[in-house]
């Protein structure tokens, strides 16, 4: 598909989740077959003032081309002014989140709190599209305060925004219940820009629903890509072939999952690594006789020996 002026080879995207998408994992998704991906919100007035952590967010996976980065902040300037900045490093797309719940981030006037300033939400959108020759997209979701989010769709398009990804909850909602897949058609009908569609999308059922009832361009898969990247292999190849590929194996997932813990510890220490596996081995185990009683060593676990140990007699 093509936004603005990118062209990417396939419609199936991992959506940015922050603690989670960092480049290893992105990379892992990468290899399965996600067409596109996005590093995890990176504050722009974090970025302006050269904080050390949202550098080390920024560090793009290996194999990630084309890369794509989003930006949350509520300051039109700051936020054009970075985008500048990163296009220089070779960044090939900008998102803007307009949808995080996050109550740290919505306090802010951030995140999904912009979809009740309308007015804001141009002024942003039209100040970093002018300010970049790559595509600008931006996230939202269903609404805030209110169902706005046709009427945010088109002031994103109407701005110049290249695409808009609609998650179909309101902010109060968070990822709870169903994600209502009229809103997403409501904005497919609305814009001409393409729509991305997000929520709820766990395998290639709720893929070809997602496409069907709402007519949109991609899809974007955010917790069902937890402790699963194989979901893109399986997604793609239907979409793309009308094969329905065999489910990872046992030896597949142990596999995948300690590659995941040692590019980790490889790329930010065994100490944070160790931590930051805890949840992901959480998600890779899911379903498997024994999680429960195995999640529970894993979370108490220090050392990647220990939780080799713990996995391999488990998938064993």
């Amino acid at each position: 598909m093509k936004i603005g002026n990118l062209e990417i080879n396939g419609n199936v995207f991992l959506a940015p989740m922050a603690g989670v998408t960092d480049k290893v994992f992105r990379q892992l998704c990468r290899e399965y077959g996600a067409d596109f991906s996005y590093t995890e919100m990176v504050s722009g007035k974090g970025l302006k003032y050269n904080s050390k952590n949202t550098e080390f967010l920024l560090e793009r996976g290996k194999g990630e081309i084309p890369y794509g980065v989003q930006l949350f902040g509520s300051d039109p300037y700051i936020l054009s002014e970075m985008m500048k900045r990163l296009e220089d490093k070779g960044v090939e797309l900008f998102d803007i989140n307009m949808g995080c719940p996050a109550p740290k981030i919505v306090k802010n006037g951030e995140g999904s709190a912009l979809m009740d300033k309308p007015q804001l939400v141009g002024e942003i959108v039209k100040k970093c599209s002018d300010g970049v020759k790559v595509p600008v997209t931006v996230k939202i979701r269903k609404g805030f305060s209110c169902v706005n989010a046709v009427e945010i769709a088109k002031i994103c398009e109407e701005s110049r925004a290249a695409a808009v990804a609609v998650h179909g909850r309101t902010r109060d909602e968070f990822y709870s219940g169903s994600a209502d897949l009229n809103i997403i058609k409501e904005v497919k009908d609305a814009v001409k820009i393409p729509v991305i569609g997000n929520g709820d999308v766990t395998d290639i059922k709720t893929a070809e629903k997602m496409f069907k009832t709402t007519g949109c361009d991609a899809v974007m898969i955010g917790r069902g890509s937890l402790g699963n990247p194989f979901i893109f292999r399986e997604i793609n190849s239907c979409l793309k072939n009308g094969i329905s590929p065999e489910p990872p194996s046992y030896e597949e997932r142990l596999e995948t999952a300690l590659r995941h813990m040692y590019m980790l510890i490889d790329y930010k220490g065994e100490h944070i690594a160790v931590r930051e596996m805890r949840s992901h081995l959480g998600w890779y185990i899911k379903g498997l006789k024994g999680a429960a009683a195995a999640r529970t060593e894993i979370n108490k676990a220090e050392t990647p020996e220990r939780l080799k140990e713990i996995l391999a007699r488990l998938f064993d």
